[in-house]
């Protein structure tokens, strides 16, 4: 990996990305500081300390790198673009000429797509930025954050909140069209992997106390470190490992010339999804909270129907509900991804189109018939590795809330690793694909 990014800044015009990549970085960097018009910052830190530890915007101020408890101009971070993508993926499966657009569009399709994901995620982030502010004017709620509350203060605020949206949505377009690529994943990336400096200063702190140095901490630090290390070793393996599938091509003549007579193969991820189930279910579990909190911001602390709903809704991000809530928030948690795993596996990855492209280039693979065979063959072996695939994204997702029964919480957790490896992973083998295209435009010059 290290020579890969050694050689990468060798490469004028790899070199020129990674720069842009580093700018737009600092912008977003420096985005999650400039607070909306109108914020009272006393109140705003008065607020945040007893609640952004251990509630819903707990999870929404990790994946915004701390734009929210700042209320920054970032302070919804990408999540609308994230929650409009779902949408229209589950939009396809139920309106045809949708699903047509995705799957047979080609490039004008995926504009298209993309467009229409963008108008989404602007009335999404408008409905969003309106519920904030509706949540944390005082004028609705118990939590007055802002100053003098009105009409107009409103407006700026929601405008201020939707266009930070809008200008990261750009952003990571700008990362992928002209960066190093994966702009969304890296604007995520981005924002969790800025919360390290604290966790560190947190661990110092539960090391070296007011009292002096804790032998408890320090094996608490060790312990949290070694297993840290061994939870991102196995997402690392995962993610790299593939089953291969073999693949021979029949010689034919044409002409005077030879082709074909290669053996080749089929390259299956065991986790072909990578982090998208994780993603998808985060958001799918904690949209109800954030629609019941925009109509009635002090559910928190009422009792009923709604409430439940809403505590369940949470227990994804917070330790503050009962035991009751989190068991059953873990499995539904692990029911969702296995499922986001299927449906976006399947999404990106169809075996009757391999099976044919194999058929009509003259492979087949050894000991199966080409056609239906063919295609029954490659379902079943991504339908077991999909399964695996799915379970252990699952059971490190669930990880941080299992830990919570043993008196730890931990903030930077499971699936905050899952998103950091497999950024980290396919950012260099972006990289190293550049490389490689860029070596062979030099041997053919």
């Amino acid at each position: 990996m290290f020579q890969t990014i050694k050689n990468a800044f060798k490469t004028p015009d790899v070199r020129k990305r990674i720069l842009y990549t580093l700018l737009l970085i600092v912008i977003f960097r420096l985005g999650c500081y400039i607070s909306v018009p109108g914020v009272d910052t006393i109140a705003l830190s008065e607020l945040t300390s007893q609640s952004t530890g251990g509630t819903l915007s707990g999870l929404i101020d990790l994946i915004s790198g701390g734009a929210f408890s700042r209320f920054s101009i970032f302070a919804m971070s990408i999540s609308p673009y994230i929650t409009a993508s779902i949408v229209i993926q589950l939009l396809g499966m139920v309106i045809p000429s949708l699903e047509k657009l995705i799957k047979e569009g080609g490039e004008e399709g995926k504009a298209k797509i993309n467009r229409y994901t963008k108008m989404l995620t602007l009335v999404l982030a408008l409905v969003e930025a309106i519920g904030i502010y509706m949540s944390y004017s005082g004028t609705y709620s118990a939590f007055g954050v802002f100053i003098n509350p009105g009409f107009g203060t409103g407006a700026l605020i929601v405008l201020s909140l939707v266009a930070g949206t809008a200008l990261l949505m750009w952003l990571g377009e700008q990362i992928t069209n002209r960066g190093i690529g994966n702009g969304i994943s890296m604007i995520i990336f981005i924002g969790i992997i800025s919360s390290l400096p604290s966790a560190v200063t947190a661990m110092y702190r539960l090391i070296f106390t007011d009292e002096g140095f804790s032998t408890t901490g320090l094996l608490l630090s060790l312990g949290l470190i070694i297993g840290a290390v061994i939870l991102v070793a196995a997402v690392v393996f995962v993610q790299e490992a593939e089953r291969r599938i073999p693949v021979q091509y029949a010689k034919k003549v044409v002409g005077r010339k030879m082709y074909g007579g290669q053996n080749t193969h089929i390259p299956f991820k065991l986790a072909m999804a990578g982090v998208m189930p994780v993603i998808f279910a985060s958001s799918f579990m904690t949209f109800p909270a954030m629609i019941i909190q925009m109509f009635n911001p002090s559910i928190a602390t009422q009792t009923g129907f709604w409430a439940t709903i809403y505590k369940f809704s949470i227990a994804t991000s917070t330790s503050q509900v009962g035991v009751g809530y989190t068991i059953a928030n873990a499995i539904i948690y692990l029911l969702l991804i296995l499922g986001f795993t299927y449906f976006y596996t399947y999404a990106t990855f169809n075996p009757a189109e391999v099976s044919n492209n194999i058929k009509k280039n003259g492979g087949f693979i050894p000991g199966i018939r080409a056609g239906k065979p063919t295609t029954e063959y490659l379902s079943n072996i991504m339908s077991k590795l999909t399964l695996f695939g799915g379970v252990f994204l699952s059971i490190i997702a669930i990880l941080p809330m299992l830990m919570r029964f043993t008196g730890l919480n931990v903030a930077f957790g499971g699936t905050s690793i899952l998103i950091v490896v497999g950024v980290a992973l396919e950012t260099v083998q972006q990289l190293e694909s550049r490389l490689v295209m860029r070596h062979y435009k030099g041997f053919l010059e």
